[in-house]
């Protein structure tokens, strides 16, 4: 419900009456989304934007247009971005594509108007941190197998074509580092479909993997995720 939210601050903001403040109210508090989705719409006459959904969450803000698309673009845009941090989160997701037994965004670097965005398909599926606890408790050791199963092939994993970002951070492979709020469930199945986000991963070390799958989740840590996770990833090992 983040787009009706900042249409009316956008609407708000018209009534301050010094142009100083409104601009930078624009820019900075609601992240000139405005200005952003215009150029989105003049790219792409031929989408359904009647039908989009904003979302909001870590560096970027996004739209899902007509459950076809995501378009990802950093909150506070700089036209003079170095490109290497731009391609960054594609670089990785294009590198662990064929590695993820989980489906995972395949991005595209598109330009609308001055904006830089990320363009993925949109992934159809329900938050898993937004079901009831009793429903992860349910469905627990199927999804703490199909996540063990997805941290052993990325943390183990060592694809050549990002070698050089195993030198940002210490640790002893690859990490999502943000899975917790990012964990899609195809509502049919009730099982995982994707892995969104991750605008966070790099290198890292296996155990913040494991707390950063329950860590923002207070119904993730009370369901036993965490040990039903460990023990999943325990037998892969073997």
């Amino acid at each position: 419900m983040w787009k009706p939210f900042f249409e009316v601050c956008y609407f708000l903001c018209w009534l301050i009456p010094i142009p100083r403040i409104r601009k930078k109210m624009h820019t900075e508090q609601l992240y000139d989304w405005k200005n952003k989705y215009r150029a989105l719409k003049k790219k792409y006459p031929e989408l359904n934007f009647y039908h989009t959904k904003m979302i909001k969450g870590g560096w970027n803000i996004g739209f899902i247009v007509d459950k076809k698309y995501v378009f990802k673009i950093r909150k506070a845009f700089k036209s003079d971005t170095p490109a290497a941090k731009i391609m960054r989160e594609k670089r990785i997701t294009d590198a662990f594509a064929g590695i993820s037994p989980l489906r995972i965004p395949h991005i595209e670097i598109i330009k609308a108007g001055k904006y830089t965005f990320y363009k993925y398909d949109f992934i159809p599926g329900k938050n898993l941190t937004s079901y009831s606890l009793r429903t992860i408790l349910r469905h627990k050791k199927t999804w703490a197998k199909q996540l063990a199963k997805f941290i052993y092939a990325v943390h183990n994993s060592r694809p050549t074509e990002i070698a050089d970002l195993q030198n940002e951070r210490p640790g002893d492979g690859w990490n999502h580092n943000d899975i917790c709020n990012n964990i899609l469930v195809d509502k049919k199945t009730m099982k995982i479909a994707g892995i969104i986000d991750w605008e966070y991963s790099g290198w890292g070390n296996l155990e913040t993997e494991f707390n950063n799958t329950v860590k923002f989740s207070k119904k993730m840590k009370k369901s036993g995720m965490l040990e039903a996770l460990k023990k999943s990833y325990n037998l892969i090992k073997k």
